[in-house]
């Protein structure tokens, strides 16, 4: 009973401090040495950048306690092209470095299970901690410490909310819930945080790696409905602690602080949502989270913090779902099905990107504003501090959980692993098996996790205030690994460009608006897009470019959505009745995973134009790069190991980009003749 009125007062009080106000500039004592003799090449027409904004080192709680010691300095070590250590001993390595990177560590009692396994710390003397005690001592970091990490893991999730009178008080004085728990040691999450700012002050290089101070904020519902975000700030000044989902786990507090911290303290972040795929519907609901109809004020709330959307990553794919885009043949694309961390289904509408786009135009010409004009970025998830998106060089995300091919489903099991497995008293009923011509696999859902992904952004040079404004006017797109180069603009009067002219690019940022942008109603001219691609280096060669046209109809108000091929490979072209392009012919050797390089193409470029464009319906239009087929990276474990290739999984993939859409307004008819091109919001004349 004390403990309950002790948790009920800090509630009431929660006002009385405001350490979450609290800032610092963690450039100030950092050694900034690699920014001295620093020179980004500078370009008008922009570069394009690949990196990755959802990293997790030993600080977030889940990859420590599964054997990740790695720091966030090894982070950057690893996105510059260094090899770094997986738990399991091997090396994980880039083929080639990347351009920007962010280690986003769970805000939510970062750095606590580091310190309960360091038993010379303040913290591993905490209620409890004695199960963490030297968790990743050497000799200890190997697949017979699962049952101990997994039991630490399960007695961590039933004490976190044990309380104790003095923390209590110390939480309503300063306005900090964590400090409530017996487990939560405040210097040690602190020190943490100022290692994750510290270690992006020290590795930001201009012009070679572009460091950002991050961390993702945890927050769920439940029945474990995913409502992840991961906050990446612009600058050095940052909070002296992250608002986490102690602090609140509705999001729109989390937007609240973020305009606080911009209004008043002159630090600018976003927001970037994660897995809407597990987020049963509510990532992209249609209320507010009081239950309120949104509204214009709430759709400028959340997309002036929340202007990017992360579509793909380890654990699935959320541009779409076969039941919400029952005509699109590659909806069913690395499908997570489940929302994170258990084996419940997921509803998908409200969870797709699709999806919202359609909702948000729908909400838009209902007069509410328009809460999910976001723009695409692609991630990991790691939580190695290593990115894995490699389909033949794959370590899955979880350390020791899923490090083996066996352990991720890929691979059949030795009866006596199976034994193994099953006889401690931590892991019974943790695993089921799946058996397929007298081998047995584990079932699992990490069979059903991709190789993915990678964001990508256009900007003026490898520097943070240029990529953050890249961020800022969704200027980006999404990869499932590849990296695959790729611009898109809009605009009335772009088939007046020639793709051939050295001069295009700029004349298309004039003449039009890129990936992100907004064109304005033109009741006179039907609407062309530039679409231009080119192949990864290392990667399949380039299928087909598409673009997926969704609109509102302004009569009632029914969303549309359309795939349309735009241009084909090895000169084939797309039939007009299918809006298709013919099989190209590309092959896979099943046996060996190679690929024919005669099929496909290095590069595709088109102008296309929208001869169905009707000004009277709202529109978005997106892109969709494919390459040909590949295989899986649970084809490769089979193929790499020699062993039988799983029947119930994917055995090929088709990479693929995803640009942000270009939208384009509308008027009614009867408000046509109000309206010309010159009062829209860009003339394209």
């Amino acid at each position: 009973m004390l403990k309950v009125l002790l948790v009920s007062i800090t509630i009431i009080f929660i006002g009385c401090s405001d350490s979450h106000k609290q800032t610092k500039d963690f450039s100030e004592g950092a050694d900034l040495s690699k920014r001295e003799n620093a020179r980004p090449a500078y370009s008008e027409d922009r570069n394009v950048f690949f990196g990755d904004l959802h990293v997790h080192t030993k600080h977030s709680f889940d990859a420590y306690i599964f054997g990740t010691t790695a720091t966030p300095d090894d982070a950057y070590r690893f996105a510059r092209g260094e090899a770094i250590k997986h738990p399991l001993g091997f090396d994980q390595q880039l083929r080639e470095p990347l351009d920007f990177y962010a280690v986003t560590d769970h805000g939510f009692f970062m750095g606590m299970v580091p310190g309960w396994a360091d038993v010379g710390s303040k913290a591993s003397r905490l209620p409890g901690a004695d199960h963490f005690h030297d968790l990743n001592a050497e000799g200890n970091v190997n697949l017979d410490s699962i049952p101990q990490r997994v039991g630490a893991f399960r007695n961590m999730v039933r004490t976190l909310t044990d309380y104790d009178v003095i923390g209590v008080i110390n939480a309503w004085r300063t306005n900090n819930l964590s400090q409530s728990s017996d487990m939560y040691d405040h210097g040690t999450h602190l020190a943490a945080w100022a290692d994750v700012a510290r270690s992006a002050e020290e590795n930001y290089e201009p012009g070679k790696l572009t460091t950002f101070i991050a961390y993702e904020y945890t927050s769920s519902m439940a029945n474990s409905e995913n409502l992840h975000r991961n906050v990446i700030f612009e600058g050095s000044k940052v909070p002296t602690r992250p608002f986490s989902r102690i602090d609140s786990i509705n999001p729109e507090d989390l937007w609240t602080w973020m305009d606080m911290l911009r209004d008043e303290k002159g630090i600018d972040s976003i927001a970037i949502p994660h897995n809407s795929n597990g987020s049963n519907g509510q990532m992209f609901e249609d209320e507010k989270w009081n239950g309120e109809v949104v509204d214009k004020e709430y759709a400028a709330f959340r997309m002036r913090n929340e202007p990017l959307v992360e579509v793909t990553q380890v654990k699935g794919t959320s541009e779409t779902h076969p039941l919400l885009s029952p005509n699109d043949e590659w909806a069913n694309f690395e499908i997570f099905p489940s929302r994170i961390g258990q084996n419940i289904y997921s509803i998908p509408y409200g969870g797709y990107v699709r999806d919202a786009y359609l909702r948000g135009m729908l909400a838009e010409w209902e007069g509410k504003g328009n809460p999910y004009k976001f723009g695409l970025v692609g991630a990991s998830d790691t939580h190695t501090a290593a990115s894995s998106y490699d389909e033949s060089n794959y370590w899955s995300k979880v350390g020791l959980l899923d490090g083996e091919t066996w352990l991720r489903g890929s691979t059949p099991l030795a009866k006596e692993t199976i034994d193994q497995l099953t006889s401690s008293v931590n892991t019974q009923g943790l695993y089921r098996f799946v058996e397929q011509d007298e081998e047995y696999f584990l079932d699992t859902y990490y069979s059903r996790w991709g190789a993915s992904g990678i964001a990508a952004v256009w900007a003026e040079e490898n520097t943070r205030e240029s990529i953050f404004a890249g961020f800022r006017r969704k200027e980006t797109y999404a990869t499932s690994g590849t990296r695959i180069k790729l611009r898109f603009f809009g605009g009335f009067g772009l088939d007046e460009l020639d793709l051939d002219d050295e001069g295009v690019i700029a004349k298309a940022y004039e003449k039009g608006v890129s990936m992100g942008g907004d064109l304005a109603y033109n009741k006179d001219e039907k609407p062309s897009f530039i679409v231009w691609a080119q192949r990864d280096k290392n990667g399949a060669p380039l299928q087909r470019i598409q673009i997926i046209k969704g609109t509102v109809d302004e009569f009632d108000a029914m969303p549309n959505e359309e795939v349309i091929d735009v241009v084909c490979s090895n000169g084939l072209k797309v039939n007009p009745k299918t809006n298709r392009c013919p099989d190209n012919g590309a092959k896979v050797d099943i046996e060996t995973c190679a690929f024919s390089m005669d099929r496909g193409a290095a590069e595709l470029k088109t102008i296309w134009t929208d001869e169905n464009y009707d000004p009277t319906q709202k529109n978005f239009y997106y892109v969709r790069v494919l390459e040909n087929p590949t295989c899986r990276w649970s084809t490769w474990d089979a193929i790499k190991t020699g062993s039988t290739i799983r029947k119930d999984l994917e055995t090929l993939i088709q990479e693929r980009a995803w640009s942000t859409p270009i939208w384009i307004s509308s008027v009614r008819p009867e408000q046509a003749a109000l309206f010309s091109t010159d009062d829209t919001a860009l003339d394209n004349d």
